[in-house]
């Protein structure tokens, strides 16, 4: 379905600047908290009204601010998801479910019999939201959203308050129940591997404006700029000299050389490194590589991090490197490598 969106919001000193036009099915905002993300949702659902601009979702404008058009919540024909889900304490499972269908003209008692199947929330009927588990909280939520059949769905951090196990398992009863849906849905979070596991677009959100946009794999393949690349996740970002058309010295990085695959045109100031992209080398090996002039990052004093499933490694000349780890795997400090190397066309240039 198509949405254009045109909103510009003043909120005391900070301002709201949005645009996006596209008909992508999964949609995506990912920034750090408060660059503007809720309050887009907010927009779009009719909660806050921009000053200027226009929304349009398929067919219908839900706000046009030259022509006075501010349709109410209720007829926008979308569902919000709030962070806290926003139940009813006092009613049961069916009950929330049934609030959704008032004052609509369906058959509402097989509406809510249908939800409740559809969402596996059989036998939890005359439970009340205190007597559900966070999951089944979510389930509720979304099943009296998806009720009365809205045109989008808006999802604001639904995760953002759940321990990391839940969050996990939830993603994944969230991506089959958009898999399913044939409207739109729009995400907005700061975590961006719920990005891009649930949307297939991603808007990048900064200060109130988008930095970058984009197929959300392409845009973490290649960010674009270094401000997109960090809030993709990239723990590798260094100002650069370019020294020739593939060739590059990064100062943040102890004046490291390195061999680019792209070519270094005059717009790019940045240079980035996924901390998964680099490969050891044995002495003998990066001894070959320098005469092959391949790209050598000497480790020197390196320091190692021990996660549950990863080593941290950070370099001398301060690169992070990032390694699958064995949990039963311990003392890896002594088997630091002599060096690393990473492909020409790991090395992401940045505007």
């Amino acid at each position: 379905m198509d949405l254009y969106l045109d909103i510009d919001k003043k909120l005391n000193d900070f301002r709201l600047q949005i645009r996006y036009s596209g008909s992508a099915s999964r949609i995506g905002i990912l920034g750090a908290s408060g660059c503007g993300k809720s309050m887009t949702l907010k927009s779009i659902a009719g909660i806050e009204k921009p000053d200027q601009g226009r929304i349009v979702l398929g067919d219908r404008t839900l706000f046009d601010a030259s022509a006075r058009i501010n349709l109410r919540p209720q007829a926008r024909k979308v569902g919000y998801l709030f962070q806290n889900y926003a139940l009813f304490p006092t009613m049961t499972v069916e009950q929330n479910i049934m609030a959704g269908l008032h004052g609509r003209d369906i058959d509402a008692s097989g509406r809510v019999q249908e939800m409740i199947r559809k969402f596996q929330l059989d036998g939890l009927e005359k439970r009340r939201p205190g007597e559900l588990s966070g999951g089944q909280q979510q389930r509720v939520a979304l099943a009296r959203i998806m009720a009365y059949r809205p045109e989008a769905i808006l999802l604001d951090e639904p995760f953002s308050a759940m321990d990391y196990f839940l969050r996990e398992r939830l993603r994944l009863e969230l991506m089959d129940v958009l898999r399913e849906y044939e409207g739109l849905s729009v995400l907005v979070t700061h975590d961006r591997d719920e990005a891009y596991q649930l949307c297939d677009y991603l808007l990048l959100l900064k200060d109130g404006a988008v930095i970058a946009e984009g197929n959300t794999k392409a845009l973490f393949e290649r960010p674009g700029t270094a401000e997109a690349a960090r809030l993709t996740g990239c723990k590798n970002v260094s100002r650069i000299i370019p020294l020739g058309l593939h060739r590059i010295c990064a100062p943040d990085w102890g004046g490291l050389e390195l061999t680019t695959a792209e070519e270094v045109t005059d717009e790019i100031a940045f240079a980035g490194i996924r901390a998964h992209d680099f490969t050891p080398l044995d002495a003998r090996t990066a001894q070959q590589y320098v005469r092959e002039g391949r790209n050598v990052i000497p480790v020197g004093n390196a320091t190692v991090t021990e996660l549950p499933f990863e080593w941290y490694v950070t370099l001398s000349c301060g690169l992070w490197w990032k390694l699958p780890r064995d949990m039963h795997d311990h003392g890896f400090e002594n088997r630091i490598p002599a060096a690393l190397t990473v492909d020409p066309a790991a090395i992401m240039l940045l505007r």
